[in-house]
């Protein structure tokens, strides 16, 4: 069985040149990143199973912008900017909570209902009299794709999350994400470079073989990548026929159930789809992940990400999950010292562009997306830190 989705072969001439160096230290790019690559892309901000109830919600912060998503007593989940009408504070403060029946600004008092609008302000007497709705809280645009929850700050050049992800929707309809809960929680963690350079590693499987021992031994012999087509890629592995050589590969494979509800082709396979700018959603047969960055400046990035599991798991998916858990931690270390060295280098006099395998086309095509919303970065040399949005809104509107 072919276990590719789309046919999209690496062509026979290519340009094998990666983004220039001068764009994973620039400030000024930063800030066209911001503007054109993540608020007006979809963000994963979490899984309906992480605001099960009435009153639950979730905070994240992207960029500069601040997004809340909360479970109305209606049980319809909404998201808003987590920003209070009044004076600009946080709404809610905490990453995830609970609240009984409203939102209450920590800083002068102003209530919200948790369908957004205003309930009332702290002595109101002091206030001309204020329209409920115009002074509610600014939503944000949301939709809710298999159980996950994407939000976007501004509207974009992206279609709908379903359409975007039609590629792959027969595929990940196998696993009944929408009815997974949570495991772990959300878990963050920062990394001292680029944001780019963190993606640059983790669309490409040309270094498993020399870099991950754990994922060489588990599914190295079989792994392939599709590379970015209309904002979407798709990686695919299915177990090694002798993996185990590594103690928690040796377990794992001994282990990790076959789900009577998966096809023959996804009962021993890991499969990773890539979503535009940022971020990733993987399958196990125990499990679904999601993983993303965010730049916090030029040399630091977060990383973010959520591990769900099956709400009737048994011992065997629960030790799996573990298992695969332990076996992904090991590779996100790893992953994060190649991302430094890869950023590094790119301060030094000597480095001179990348220069990309065919098994590196996915990094391509992820540069050519982005080249396609930033066209400055076709520019070799840095355009000056002052002229470059300039340079970069002209060639825009050329395109």
């Amino acid at each position: 069985m072919n276990p590719h989705i789309r046919d999209v072969k690496v062509p026979n001439d290519w340009d094998r040149r990666g983004l220039p160096g001068w764009a994973y230290h620039s400030p000024a790019l930063l800030e066209l990143e911001k503007e054109h690559i993540f608020r007006n892309h979809w963000q994963i901000a979490g899984h309906v199973s992480d605001v099960p109830n009435g009153g639950d919600y979730l905070t994240m912060d992207v960029v500069g912008e601040r997004a809340l998503i909360v479970r109305g007593k209606d049980g319809v989940v909404r998201a808003f900017h987590n920003i209070c009408r009044h004076r600009g504070s946080r709404v809610v403060a905490d990453n995830q909570g609970t609240c009984k029946n409203a939102l209450v600004c920590p800083f002068h008092g102003w209530v919200y209902n948790l369908d957004g609008t205003l309930r009332g302000a702290a002595r109101p007497g002091s206030f001309p009299e204020l329209d409920k709705a115009e002074f509610g809280l600014t939503p944000l645009e949301l939709e809710i794709w298999m159980g996950l929850i994407f939000v976007r700050f501004r509207k974009g050049p992206q279609p709908s999350v379903a359409e975007l992800l039609k590629p792959f929707e027969a595929e990940l309809s196998h696993y009944g994400i929408a009815d997974m809960e949570p495991s772990y929680g959300i878990w963050t963690q920062t990394s001292p470079v680029n944001w780019k350079s963190v993606r640059d590693v983790d669309n490409e499987g040309y270094h498993v073989a020399m870099a991950h021992p754990a994922l060489q031994d588990l599914y190295g012999s079989t792994y392939f990548d599709e590379p970015f087509v209309k904002g979407v890629s798709r990686s695919f592995a299915t177990y090694n026929p002798h993996a185990g050589r590594r103690w928690s590969v040796k377990q794992y494979v001994n282990i990790a159930p076959e789900p009577a509800h998966l096809p023959d082709k996804l009962k021993k396979a890991w499969v990773y789809y890539g979503l535009f700018p940022n971020a990733v959603i993987s399958v196990m047969p125990e499990s679904v992940q999601f993983y993303q960055e965010f730049p916090l400046s030029t040399g630091e990035t977060l990383l973010r990400g959520a591990i769900y599991k099956y709400r009737d798991e048994t011992r065997e998916q629960a030790v799996a999950r573990y298992l695969s858990f332990r076996i992904d931690r090991e590779t996100m270390s790893e992953d994060v010292q190649l991302s430094v060295w890869s950023n590094e280098s790119m301060l030094s006099e000597a480095f001179a562009g990348f220069y990309l395998s065919d098994l590196e086309y996915g990094v391509r095509t992820h540069h050519d997306h982005l080249r396609a919303q930033i066209p400055v970065l076709d520019l070799e040399t840095a355009p000056d830190e002052k002229e470059m949005a300039g340079q970069n809104e002209a060639l825009r509107s050329r395109g």
